[in-house]
C-alpha cells in the first residue's frame, strides 16, 4: 500500500443557505479532521451564490497541494469538480460529503466514510465525462464542461424535475416516472453517420445508477475504464417506455454498449441533464461526448 496523501489545505466548500444538512455536516468534518490532522490547514468556505463553487474549487486548487471537498449532493460536486479542472492543477484531488437530495456519486463509488478515507489518504483516479458544445450562427461555442456521473438528454432531464422533488422510496419514484409522461415528446438527432434518429432518451452514464433508484447498466461501479455507457430509449409506445423506466427502478437495464466518444447534432433545442443540473442546449448544434481517462483523483 503506498503512503498516506497529505495535503496542506484541505478546504471544504458547502452551500451555507441549504435547504438540507450541509453546513452542520461540513462543520462536522472540520471538527473530525483538524485533531486528526494537525499539520493540515482545514477551512470552511461558504458559497455565495449558484457557480461560486467552480471559482473557489479552482482557488483552492491553485494554493498546491490542495483537497477540495464538496459538501452538496450532484450538481454542487460538478461545480467543485470542475473548477479543480479548470485550474490545471495536477496534484488536486476532490471529494464529496453527501448531502442535500442526489448524492448518485457519493452512493455508487463511495467506499467507506469520508473522513476515514481522508486521514487513510488512499487516492484513486475515476474518469470524466466531458461534453463539447459546438457554436451556431446565433449562439458561441461553450466551453467544455466536465461531469462526474452522467449526461442525459430527451426524458432524463424531464424525469430530473420530479424526481428532485423529493421522492422517499422505489414506489413513489416510479410514480415520478409516470407522471412524466403528461408533459414528455420524443425527440430527434442527427448522428455522426448523418442518419435522423427520434429518441425518447438518450443517456451517457460514467457511473452505474441514478436518480437514487434507477440501474442503467450493470458494469463496473467504478468509472476508471476509459469508457462510459450509453443507454439509449429509441422512440416507442408510451406504455413500451413507461415499462422500460420502471424496469430501470426496479431491476435494472442490463449491460449496455461502452464508448469512449459519442457525436450527435441536435434538430431543435433540447434540455440535458449534467450531473443533476438542467441546462438547455440550441438547435443545429454539434455536440461531443468524451471520456477523459483518470482524470481526476480523488478521496472517498
Amino acid at each position: 500500500m503506498e503512503s498516506p496523501r497529505r495535503f496542506d489545505t484541505i478546504t471544504i466548500i458547502f452551500n451555507p443557505n441549504s435547504t438540507g444538512d450541509a453546513p452542520r455536516l461540513a462543520e462536522g468534518l472540520r471538527d473530525e479532521l483538524v485533531p486528526a490532522l494537525p499539520d493540515t490547514e482545514v477551512l470552511l468556505t461558504p458559497t455565495d451564490h449558484a457557480g461560486h463553487a467552480i471559482d473557489l474549487a479552482r482557488e483552492a486548487a491553485l494554493s498546491g497541494n490542495a483537497l477540495v471537498v464538496s459538501v452538496s449532493g450532484d450538481g454542487g460536486y460538478n461545480e467543485v469538480v470542475n473548477g479543480a479542472m479548470a485550474s490545471g492543477a495536477e496534484d488536486v484531488v476532490c471529494a464529496v460529503l453527501a448531502a442535500g437530495n442526489a448524492n448518485d456519486h457519493s452512493r455508487v463509488t463511495g467506499r467507506k466514510p469520508l473522513g476515514e478515507a481522508i486521514v487513510e489518504g488512499q487516492v484513486r483516479r475515476i474518469d470524466l465525462l466531458r461534453i463539447s458544445i459546438a457554436g451556431t450562427d446565433a449562439v458561441p461555442a461553450a466551453e467544455p464542461v466536465h461531469a462526474h456521473s452522467y449526461i442525459g438528454f430527451g426524458l432524463t432531464p424531464i424525469m430530473a424535475i420530479d424526481l428532485e422533488k423529493g421522492s422517499k422510496g422505489a414506489i413513489k419514484e416510479m410514480f415520478s416516472v409516470a407522471r412524466t409522461f403528461r408533459k414528455f415528446k420524443p425527440f430527434e438527432i442527427r448522428q455522426s453517420d448523418g442518419e435522423r434518429r427520434k429518441f425518447d432518451s438518450l443517456v451517457f452514464a460514467n457511473i452505474s445508477q441514478m436518480a437514487k433508484y434507477a440501474t442503467l447498466s450493470e458494469a463496473d461501479d467504478h468509472p476508471s475504464d476509459g469508457k462510459f455507457e450509453v443507454v439509449i430509449f429509441p422512440h416507442m409506445a408510451k406504455w413500451k417506455i413507461l415499462l422500460t423506466a420502471l424496469r430501470a427502478s426496479t431491476k435494472g437495464l442490463g449491460d449496455q454498449p461502452s464508448y469512449s466518444r459519442y457525436r450527435f447534432s441536435t434538430l431543435k433545442p433540447l434540455p440535458y441533464q449534467i450531473d443533476g443540473e438542467v441546462k438547455d442546449v440550441a438547435a443545429g448544434t454539434d455536440i461531443t461526448i468524451d471520456s477523459i481517462p483518470q482524470a481526476l483523483a480523488i478521496l472517498g
